[in-house]
């Protein structure tokens, strides 16, 4: 079933409107400090003692299991693919990317309204909304049933991908690229198209990186503006 869906969605997304990736890609970190970004970890609101788990170490970005949170651009983006080269070093877990971020906290009192870019292991390119929400083709069969569907906790948030197998062995590098034009969002991962989403009810916002389950180390996080020369399908 995934790779007729997977199949048909490739299709579509071939028949969307065009877009111009510019040649104006620059790095959303400069592997030197978190220059660009703050952090947002509610358990460093209550005790000034606790520690960032966020971190530059050797030349590579480190979001680490806890506590939890996010760190999250200072500037807000639209129309851009952003290229992120992520692993699990040690243990697999979990982790993602928010597109479209705005209002923070409004999920468990943690993460910012967004569409979150799934990046946890085995399940890297599943979309979850976070008080915002996305259209994919065969939504029912990939969310549940209509009448369940949300954007807050205790609802059906989470919107498989499309593809099984398209991560690298734990340890080895993944190359995740999020291509956000308008209000659709597609992902590949290592090549692979793994899913594709439309109607999405936020067209811009920051962008954050999770601290959740796993220590997860980032050596690339390129953005490159895209000019949008036709809306169709949009």
């Amino acid at each position: 079933m995934k790779k007729l869906i997977f199949t048909t969605c490739v299709a579509a997304a071939m028949l969307c409107g065009a877009a111009n990736v510019n040649a104006q890609t620059r790095s959303l970190f400069n592997f030197k400090d978190l220059s660009g970004w703050h952090i947002d970890v509610p358990a460093m609101d209550k005790d000034p003692n606790v520690k960032s788990p966020f971190l530059v170490r050797n030349g590579v970005f480190v979001s680490l299991a806890s506590p939890q949170g996010h760190i999250i651009t200072d500037a807000s983006y639209e129309n851009f693919r952003l290229e992120v080269q992520y692993r699990f070093p040690g243990k697999p877990g979990n982790c993602g990317v928010l597109v479209f971020a705005s209002t923070p906290r409004v999920l468990y009192g943690m993460f910012p309204k967004s569409i979150e870019v799934q990046m946890q292991h085995q399940d890297a390119g599943d979309f979850w909304c976070i008080g915002e929400d996305i259209t994919v083709p065969d939504m029912e069969k990939r969310r549940g049933p209509k009448s369940e569907w949300g954007s807050v906790d205790g609802k059906k948030r989470r919107i498989i991908n499309l593809t099984d197998g398209s991560e690298k062995p734990l340890g080895e590098w993944n190359t995740m690229i999020i291509e956000c034009v308008g209000n659709a969002i597609k992902v590949w991962v290592n090549g692979d198209l793994v899913n594709y989403g439309t109607q999405a009810t936020a067209h811009k916002g920051q962008i954050a990186l999770q601290a959740e389950g796993s220590e997860v180390e980032f050596r690339k996080v390129d953005l490159t503006p895209i000019k949008a020369l036709s809306a169709k399908g949009h």
